[in-house]
């Protein structure tokens, strides 16, 4: 498997709120931050509620299921290791069970940019890209 340092693509930098959620994709699971208040979902990870200001929060597990709300296709490499998958579809999806919380990722099953539709459903699966990291990307439901 590829170390961090050998693999080609921008990894994620991880703070201490940050660090469970890429814990978590690690085990294959997507879960995020809800307050234990007021019961809303948040992301990207935080110490304070939005909605009602808590400090007081769950890692809630999730089905790993959405809906495409929107996406691009890049036609340029934003970064070299992305050159050979050109065009690439960038997605965001609404996860099903987290109201409020979008997730951007791209395809993961060779699905091209035009084959992309918005209200597609999608799952969201994980990639072990390193010995380190695991990423959540995208593929057809």
């Amino acid at each position: 498997m590829t170390t961090t340092s050998e693999y080609k693509k921008p990894i994620p930098r991880p703070t201490g709120e940050s660090q469970p959620f890429w814990d978590f994709c690690k085990k294959h699971e997507l879960r995020f931050q809800r307050c234990s208040k007021c019961n809303t979902f948040r992301h990207y990870p935080r110490p304070l509620c939005g909605e009602c200001g808590s400090f007081d929060f769950d890692w809630v597990q999730v089905a790993p299921k959405g809906t495409v709300h929107s996406w691009v296709t890049a036609h340029r490499a934003f970064h070299p290791g992305f050159a050979e998958e050109l065009p690439l579809a960038i997605v965001i999806v609404d996860v099903d069970e987290a109201p409020g919380i979008r997730i951007m990722a791209n395809y993961n099953d060779g699905t091209k940019a035009d084959e992309v539709a918005v209200g597609a459903p999608v799952k969201i699966v994980f990639d072990d890209v390193t010995e380190e990291f695991t990423l959540p990307k995208i593929a057809r439901a």
